[in-house]
């Protein structure tokens, strides 16, 4: 059985070049892994300005929030591999992880991707050393006791699954699709009206004019974006109410609604700011926010984190009219290439406007070869997914429809 203390272990070092060696990061116990909130932020910092994929929820300032107070998830470990250049360590590789245990209260002897309260789990990997960050991040595993390494809501097709096959593959190993699905995003290379004449037509287009025109008789409809630490600070409040008016304020689910989800969103946005890794956009009629939304920003990809609206204007589409902002926005932005809806699939509202698809799945990796314990692993997510996956699929209609 997994067993995750709470120290990190040093596991020895690996020849990967001239004077380069792989590591784990150094403590007392052999075959530990690191508590999160052990791994140092400028290094972590560092690895994200290096990584293969971008992840904004495995950013630094963002995943240690969620670790320090956020609702049940809180008090994760880390995989974590290491490189070392004369004496000098560098993070190459980072996965917060959790065990099967803890995900699915089944206990198997598995470690799980940690829920960044985002639905995206890719890890974190050094674009020039990622077959080497693979390594050292299984291998970690490995020493913990783990038989597989399971990798929820992971980007199917991006560079970090790359390198994990391949890596696999220099194993003779392969991982498990689980289930996967496709989900809404952005080509934000293309110019923002081509592209939403393209998605929505002239004649929905006409009607969201006619809607903002109705907007407008409350007062000047305009967009802001709150990008500062000190403008983060003043907006928040404007987020959480607006968040919290609708439907997840009903069901008891808002951020302001728990003390830990509150804190953490508060701090994670202030300090992800501080590297010009946060805006928080409004949609304003007069002097009223009817819609406000959290954009992270990773490289040069945005994700669109959570949306809040005034429901007294529900008929006008607010959350629509702040979202076609956010795609003028983000494609006349130079920096960001493309935008993660990270909605769930086939979402009423992001997926008309949003019509570019990316391939998201749960993955389960396997971490010895012809391991019969695998397959007991495989069978029991299996039977648990046929049990809930019918529930589940009511549960995101239901919210989908409340939306």
């Amino acid at each position: 059985m997994v067993d995750i203390a709470n120290s990190a272990g040093m596991h020895g070092s690996r020849a990967t070049g001239a004077g380069m060696t792989a590591a784990s990061h150094p403590a007392s116990a052999p075959d530990a892994l690191a508590p999160l909130a052990a791994i140092a932020p400028e290094p972590w910092r560092a690895l994200a300005q290096q990584a293969v994929e971008p992840n904004g929820y495995y950013l630094a300032d963002w995943e240690l929030a969620v670790n320090a107070s956020a609702r049940g998830r809180t008090d994760v470990a880390a995989l974590s591999a290491w490189m070392s250049e004369a004496g000098t360590p560098r993070l190459i590789g980072l996965l917060p992880v959790i065990t099967a245990r803890r995900a699915y209260r089944i206990p198997l002897p598995a470690l799980v991707s940690a829920d960044p309260y985002g639905t995206l789990s890719t890890p974190l990997l050094d674009r020039d050393m990622a077959p080497d960050a693979v390594t050292g991040l299984l291998e970690q595993a490995r020493k913990a006791g783990a038989h597989a390494l399971i990798l929820e809501n992971v980007s199917l097709d991006g560079a970090a699954m790359q390198a994990i096959r391949k890596s696999l593959a220099m194993q003779d190993l392969a991982p498990r699709i689980l289930q996967s699905h496709a989900r809404a995003c952005l080509d934000a290379t293309r110019d923002a009206d081509d592209l939403l004449r393209d998605a929505l037509g002239a004649k929905k287009l006409k009607e969201l004019r006619r809607q903002r025109n109705r907007l407008a008789e409350h007062g000047d409809v305009t967009f802001h974006i709150a990008r500062t630490p000190a403008e983060i600070a003043a907006t928040i409040d404007t987020f959480l109410t607006l968040e919290a008016s609708g439907w997840k304020g009903k069901r008891g689910t808002a951020l302001m609604q728990d003390a830990g989800d509150n804190a953490f969103i508060r701090s994670a946005t202030k300090a992800l700011a501080e590297y010009g890794q946060c805006e928080i956009v409004t949609l304003r009629a007069g002097d009223t926010p009817v819609a406000s939304g959290v954009l992270l920003r990773h490289l040069d990809r945005a994700f669109y984190f959570k949306l809040g609206v005034d429901e007294r204007f529900a008929k006008l589409s607010p959350g629509v009219q702040l979202t076609l902002d956010v795609t003028r926005h983000l494609c006349a932005d130079p920096v960001i290439a493309s935008a993660d809806s990270t909605a769930n699939a086939g979402h009423p509202m992001i997926d008309p406007i949003w019509r570019g698809r990316l391939a998201i799945g749960d993955v389960l990796i396997p971490l010895r070869k012809h391991d019969p314990l695998v397959s007991l692993i495989h069978g029991a997510l299996t039977l648990r997914r046929a049990i809930r996956e019918p529930l589940r699929r009511v549960a995101r209609s239901i919210r989908n429809r409340l939306r």
